[in-house]
């Protein structure tokens, strides 16, 4: 790998890995309140689905290794959210909705895709090609989740659930990672991230807009601490 491409991937990885742990404050809380309150497991579920396609992809891919390193970190750390979610769920019907959930996507949904891959496609481009479409499509969902966020933010004038950190990352994330995919040629990380760094642009300039409104201020605080999960892509 030239030097250029790696010293983009290796500041994409930190950029990921930043925005991996940036729940942690929230989990800190749900495990200090003995409550999930009123989050959501989803997030959670799907961006472990996400990490984990994202570390297959890496592990196939020739000199991917680094894609498939910060993609293992981050598989890691959404497990230990996703079972923290479990253990802490606000109630039984939320505790079985986490499981069900984690179960059917986590554990099914990647292991169909795994299986699928590994045992009906032999030629090793073409389960490249096809592990990278699935992992672009769950990206550039995973990117666009924001909007209703952007619409609420809009509408209330107020950047309660639009932290400026996770934000401001996911905007680093997108960019380096799409410039990395230029100059790598790799269409799959290129095409989910550069939409990404469109994405993260525009959540910035909302915030900026709406950062000093009454209504922001007097949230601030609560912001910080519900910060929904957008994770990183690769």
């Amino acid at each position: 790998m030239e030097r250029g491409p790696l010293s983009l991937s290796l500041c994409g990885n930190i950029i990921s890995v930043l925005v991996f742990i940036s729940p942690i404050k929230t989990f800190w809380r749900i495990v200090r309140s003995g409550s999930t309150e009123d989050f959501e497991p989803a997030p959670y579920v799907f961006t472990l689905l996400n990490a984990l396609l994202w570390l297959y992809y890496g592990l196939t891919k020739p000199d991917g290794l680094l894609v498939a390193t910060v993609n293992g970190f981050g598989a890691v750390m959404e497990a230990i959210y996703v079972v923290l979610f479990v253990v802490y769920a606000a109630d039984h019907a939320t505790r079985i909705k986490a499981a069900k959930l984690a179960t059917a996507l986590d554990i099914g949904g990647f292991g169909v895709v795994f299986a699928a891959t590994t045992f009906a496609i032999r030629e090793l481009d073409l389960r490249i090609m096809v592990i990278g479409m699935i992992c672009a499509c769950l990206n550039v969902l995973m990117y666009g989740s924001p909007l209703a966020a952007m619409k609420t933010v809009i509408t209330t004038k107020s950047v309660e659930f639009m932290p400026f950190f996770l934000s401001f990352f996911l905007f680093l994330n997108g960019g380096i990672w799409a410039t990395y995919a230029v100059l790598d040629r790799d269409i799959f990380l290129g095409i989910p991230n550069g939409i990404g760094f469109v994405l993260g642009s525009i959540q910035l300039i909302i915030y900026a807009i709406y950062m000093n409104s009454k209504a922001s201020q007097s949230s601030k605080e609560t912001a910080e601490d519900a910060a929904p999960l957008l994770a990183s892509n690769a």
